[in-house]
């Protein structure tokens, strides 16, 4: 199985490392690699994915474990 981890940056993307595809809605190959930043602000031009607007935006997050 493959070694697939997803990081919450703080004020920022989801940070997917390992090696995964990116499928769109009809299960077609959007993008395969070893480390993608996916959007999670909504403020994207090129959603799913990031482009950094998040910083623009001023989105801020809380990144924390969860509990229970």
């Amino acid at each position: 199985m493959a070694d697939i981890k997803i990081q919450a940056l703080k004020n920022g993307p989801l940070l997917v490392k390992g090696a995964a595809d990116i499928l769109d809605s009809n299960g077609e190959v959007m993008q395969s690699g070893s480390q993608v930043a996916l959007c999670r602000c909504g403020h994207s031009n090129k959603k799913p994915f990031c482009d950094g607007m998040h910083a623009k935006a001023g989105f801020q997050s809380v990144c924390e474990k969860a509990k229970g």
